[in-house]
C-alpha cells in the first residue's frame, strides 16, 4: 500500500502550475483515502470527500467551459439595460458600429477578468487546505496506520505539533479529529467507532471550511471585485476614442452641458444588471458537487437521501455536542440546502448532512483517474480525456 509522504504533499503544494497541482492534489487525497479505508474498512474518511470536491474545483481552476455558459445566460443582445445603453449612446452621436465592440469589452474586459479571479481563488483555496491538511494525514497515517495497541505517547506526539485554539489560526480541531480517527483504529464497539469517525470528519470539515472562508466569499463574490471603473472606461473609449480629437471635443462638450449623465446612468444600469447575474450564475457553477459515478449535487438543495442505519441514532456524547452547534435541523436533512454558500453555518449545515448521508458509500471508493491519467500528470503531463 502507497502511503503519500509528507515529502509528496510539500512537492505537490509547490508546483506552479495550478491545473496540474490540482489535479496531483485530487489524486493525492484518493491515495491518502485508500490507504486510510485499508485500516478501517469501507467508511469514509474527510480525504473521502475531499478528493471529489477537490475534483470539483478542478472545473473552476480549468475555467473549463465557464465563460461560455456565462455568455450564454447573459444573453447581451436581448439584455434590455444594454439596449437602453446603445440607444442613449446612439442619440449622442456614437457610430453603431461600435456595438460588437462594446460586447467584447464585456466578454472580454470584464466576464475574462470575473473567471479568472474566480479560477485563482478556488486553487488558493486548494492548495490552503491540501498543504495544511492533507500534510496532516499523510503524517499520521505514515506514523500510525500500521500500529497493532493503542500508544498514547504516540498519539501524544503527534498532537503536540499542532497548535492549540479554534481556527483559522488554531488546530484544536484537527487535533480532537486525529485523536478520534486513532481511538477508533482500536474500538471494538462497532456503533461508537463508526460515530468516532464521522465525528472526526466533521471536526476536519468544520476547520476547513473556516480556513476557506476568504476564499468562498471571493469567489461568489467575483462578479463585484472586478474594477468596474476600468470597465466603464472601456465603454466611454470606445465610443469616445482617446486618439480622436473630434470625439474627445464631443466628449467635452457633452460633459459640460450635462448629457453624459444619462450615459453614466445607463452604464450603471447595465453593470448592475451584469453583477446580478454573474453572481446568480457563480452561485450555481460553485454550489455544484459531483460525486461518483455521476451524482449532481446542488448545494442549494436539501440533500436528497436517508443516513445510513449505523448512524440512524447516535449516543456518542462528543459528537451529539458538536452536531448540536453546527446541525439546526437534528436528525434531519430538511433545510440542508444552502441559500448563501458564502455563510459558514448554512455550509456546514450542508457539510454535515452530506458526510452523515455518505459515510457509508461504496461508490465514493473509486478512483478519481484512470491510470493512464495519473501517469501524465505526475509526469507533469495534462492528461487526457475528462478530468
Amino acid at each position: 500500500m502507497n502511503i503519500p509522504s509528507t515529502d509528496e504533499v510539500r512537492a505537490i503544494a509547490a508546483i506552479t502550475d495550478p491545473t496540474i497541482r490540482n489535479l496531483r492534489i485530487t489524486q493525492c487525497y484518493c491515495e491518502l483515502s485508500t490507504a486510510f479505508v485499508s485500516r478501517t474498512g469501507p467508511v469514509a474518511n474527510w480525504c473521502t470527500f475531499a478528493t471529489w470536491a477537490s475534483k470539483q474545483a478542478g472545473q473552476s481552476i480549468r475555467r473549463e467551459d465557464l465563460l461560455r455558459s456565462m455568455e450564454a445566460q447573459l444573453n447581451l443582445p436581448q439584455l434590455e439595460e444594454l439596449k437602453l445603453l446603445w440607444r442613449v449612446a446612439v442619440e449622442l452621436g456614437v457610430d453603431a458600429a461600435l456595438q460588437q465592440k462594446l460586447f467584447g469589452i464585456i466578454r472580454n474586459t470584464w466576464l475574462a477578468g470575473i473567471i479568472d479571479d474566480i479560477s485563482g481563488a478556488v486553487s488558493r483555496g486548494n492548495r490552503k487546505v491540501f498543504e495544511e491538511i492533507g500534510w496532516e494525514f499523510a503524517r499520521f497515517l505514515s506514523a500510525y496506520s500500521q500500529d497493532k495497541a493503542f500508544n498514547q505517547q504516540q498519539l501524544d506526539d503527534f498532537c503536540r505539533n499542532l497548535r492549540p485554539g479554534n481556527p483559522p489560526d488554531g488546530q484544536q480541531y484537527l487535533k480532537q479529529a486525529f485523536t478520534n480517527y486513532y481511538h477508533a483504529f482500536f474500538e471494538e464497539d462497532a456503533q461508537l467507532r463508526t460515530e468516532l469517525q464521522l465525528l472526526a470528519n466533521l471536526e476536519i470539515g468544520f476547520h476547513e471550511q473556516t480556513r476557506l472562508q476568504p476564499e468562498i466569499a471571493a469567489s461568489l463574490n467575483a462578479a463585484f471585485a472586478v474594477n468596474t471603473e476600468i470597465v466603464r472606461k472601456k465603454i466611454t473609449d470606445a465610443f469616445f476614442p482617446p486618439e480622436s480629437w473630434l470625439a474627445r471635443i464631443r466628449l467635452s462638450y457633452l460633459k459640460i452641458t450635462g448629457k453624459t449623465s444619462r450615459l453614466d446612468t445607463a452604464i450603471n444600469k447595465l453593470m448592475h444588471r451584469l453583477q446580478s447575474i454573474v453572481r446568480e450564475q457563480l452561485t450555481i457553477h460553485l454550489m455544484t458537487l459531483t460525486l461518483p459515478p455521476e451524482l449532481r449535487l446542488s448545494l442549494a438543495k436539501d440533500l436528497n437521501k436517508t443516513y445510513p442505519a449505523a448512524l440512524l441514532h447516535l449516543s456518542c456524547p462528543s459528537l451529539l455536542t458538536l452536531l448540536s452547534q453546527i446541525d439546526p435541523t437534528p436528525d434531519s436533512v430538511a433545510q440542508s440546502g444552502a441559500v448563501d454558500w458564502a455563510d459558514l453555518p448554512e455550509r456546514m449545515h450542508f457539510i454535515t448532512e452530506l458526510f452523515r448521508c455518505y459515510h457509508i458509500d461504496p461508490a465514493l471508493y473509486s478512483e478519481a483517474f484512470t491510470l493512464q491519467q495519473v501517469a501524465a500528470m505526475k509526469g507533469g503531463k495534462l492528461p487526457t480525456g475528462r478530468l
